[in-house]
């Protein structure tokens, strides 16, 4: 079962901006709320943006 509740209600904002970040980074236009007209493709690539942007900070935080 999925749930969309937040255990840091306060992080939304930071996710949103995030999000927008990688979006921006690979060329997928990104509004504010509803965005399901994206297609698979695009989503995946705002996705993978940010599990790519997430390592990237992980391993310069290990050195």
């Amino acid at each position: 079962m999925s749930s969309k509740k937040n255990v840091v209600p306060e992080a939304r904002s930071a996710l949103d901006q995030f999000k927008m970040k990688a979006a921006s980074e690979v060329g997928v236009n990104l509004k504010q709320g509803y965005n399901g007209d994206l297609t698979s493709k695009e989503a995946g690539s705002v996705g993978g943006q940010m599990v790519k942007n997430m390592i990237e900070s992980y391993e310069q935080n290990m050195k």
